[in-house]
């Protein structure tokens, strides 16, 4: 009988983690002269009633998934993400604090999508250079990728052989696949809100299984 090869089929490492990532749902929007909710120097908006709907959708999407363990960010947005799912699940969510979204300084608290719309030129320098640090008082691109990596690292050491969801922030998921597959620090930053992300991490190096997966919303 002749021997068949047939195309390999992914499937993940022994002590790997298996992590879905999740972008918060849309969040109420900026106004001038009215600053967000602040938390440990973070703009704390809560959602939209869009987001509300892409949380739901979210839930929805996953509720038949397994999942070991259920993961927030220390700001309201991504706990509001996450409670429809872990209403279906029966779970509690941990917090990490090390996947909250970039620190933006001096443009927190929503400023930042006025000087962005705007096209102020401390945005256009950090855009073209991919350097946060290039916003008054934010922490630099270097900074918010060695608190992701650590992040991601401790998601390895406690879950390995396991399978997570994780709400985190635009701006992480964008240095999660900078920091997965070497691309350019800004080359996957827009992440759609509600959108899902499959990265398996293993001691040795990440698996991107999927990217911005909308099909639910």
């Amino acid at each position: 009988m002749t021997k068949k090869y047939h195309q390999h089929r992914f499937e993940v490492p022994r002590g790997a983690v298996d992590v879905i990532f999740i972008r918060h749902g849309e969040t109420i929007a900026a106004e001038p002269g009215k600053l967000f909710p602040m938390k440990d120097g973070h703009g704390d908006p809560p959602l939209h009633e869009r987001g509300e709907a892409q949380a739901v959708a979210v839930g929805l999407r996953l509720k038949d998934e397994h999942f070991d363990a259920l993961y927030v960010t220390s700001l309201q947005r991504t706990h509001q993400t996450m409670a429809p799912l872990a209403a279906h699940k029966g779970m509690i969510p941990a917090e990490d604090a090390d996947m909250r979204e970039i620190c933006l300084g001096d443009w927190d608290g929503g400023l930042y999508r006025i000087k962005s719309a705007e096209g102020a030129p401390e945005f256009q320098q950090a855009k073209a250079e991919q350097e946060w640090g290039h916003i008054p008082g934010a922490e630099t691109t270097a900074q918010l990728h060695a608190r992701v990596k650590r992040g991601l690292n401790r998601l390895l050491e406690s879950h390995a052989d396991q399978r997570v969801a994780f709400v985190v922030h635009g701006g992480v998921i964008g240095a999660i696949m900078s920091i997965a597959t070497g691309c350019q620090p800004f080359a996957m930053i827009g992440a759609s809100n509600g959108s899902i992300h499959n990265v398996v991490i293993t001691p040795e190096r990440y698996f991107v299984r999927s990217f911005n997966d909308c099909n639910h919303l």
